[in-house]
This record gives structure tokens, sequence and C-alpha cells, in this order.
């Protein structure tokens, strides 16, 4: 199972967020075929927002049968394979690092010392 998590502050709306985060679990084996996602209540109520927004993640998601729902049992990943293009692993991770350079550089770190930091992570 993966952590959901939403940052208001990219612009991107959380039902999106929401989709990529499905996605990207999905496409790099995080999220297995047959496992259950949350309630759309309780991923809710996790993520403190509203219902229709989980719910319209979800239904654009079945719609492009990356999920199926059972009626009363819940959603689940349904067998289609995702695989997410090298361009789009690529524009993701330069959001990430758009987002993590400006907080750093905020705090006065210098590039060579995130580069470090990065280094000793591994």
């Amino acid at each position: 199972m993966i952590k959901f998590k939403l940052d208001p502050k990219t612009g991107i709306p959380f039902y999106r967020q929401i989709i990529d985060q499905i996605k990207f679990g999905i496409a790099s084996g995080n999220l297995k075929t047959g496992e259950q996602l949350p309630t759309v209540r309780s991923l809710a109520v996790d993520l403190k927002v509203n219902l229709n927004t989980i719910a319209k993640a979800y239904k654009e998601l079945e719609i492009q049968n990356v999920l199926e729902t059972h009626q009363g049992t819940g959603t689940f990943i349904n067998e289609n394979k995702i695989k997410i293009s090298a361009k789009e692993r690529a524009q993701k991770l330069g959001e990430i690092c758009n987002e993590f350079s400006s907080i750093a550089y905020s705090y006065g770190f210098t590039i060579d010392e995130i580069i470090d930091q990065l280094q000793n992570q591994k």
C-alpha cells in the first residue's frame, strides 16, 4: 500500500495528485493487481479532503480501467499494466526536484551541499 500525500502548493488539483500517485504506485510495483484501496470515505478523512475529490479520482481511474469497484466489497487495482513513459517520469522527477531545490535554497543551502547530502543517503 502507498501512503498518499497531497501538496496544495503545486497547483495540481488534489484528485489529479491521487490519480498520479496510484498510477505511479502501480508502475513502480508498490501497488499490486487485486490490492484493495482505501474506501472513498476513509481516504477522504485521512487526507482531509471532500469525499467527491476521492470519488472523482477513483471514477476516472475506473473509466481508464485501472481500478475496479465491487459494490459492497471495495475498490481494487485492476489487472491492467501501467507503464509510465520516460518523458512522464522525467517530468515528474523535474517537478519534485524543483520543489525540493526551492525549499533548500530558501534555507540557504548551496547546490554542492544538496548534492553531498543526496549522495550520502544511498
